[in-house]
């Protein structure tokens, strides 16, 4: 039986390591708080500190929340383009068999 991954936002991880300064470096009661993995959060602090972590070193929630946002729009984006492709080619197919 195998366990389903569960990927957390980079707000998500970057509001964990701010919440990790607020209980004075006490990654144990941090994990609990957040019921997350203490292992997990160790390798968020890990990357926070040497900077691999996206945001948490000068942390702005509005801005990570808006980077992922802009994250969800390309997405949307790119779904709604290859829909307007497909339709363009039933048209188009549609259009020479009437004709």
């Amino acid at each position: 039986m195998s366990k389903k991954r569960v990927e957390y936002s980079e707000s998500f991880k970057a509001e964990a390591i701010a919440k990790i300064k607020e209980n004075n470096s006490n990654i144990s009661q941090t994990a609990k708080e957040l019921g997350i993995p203490m292992n997990t959060l160790v390798n968020w602090q890990r990357k926070a500190d040497i900077g691999v972590l996206t945001g948490t070193q000068n942390y702005n929630p509005e801005l990570i929340a808006t980077l992922d946002e802009i994250k969800d729009l390309k997405k949307q984006l790119k779904i709604a383009q290859e829909e307007r492709e497909i339709l363009k080619k039933a048209t188009a197919y549609f259009a020479n068999e009437e004709g």
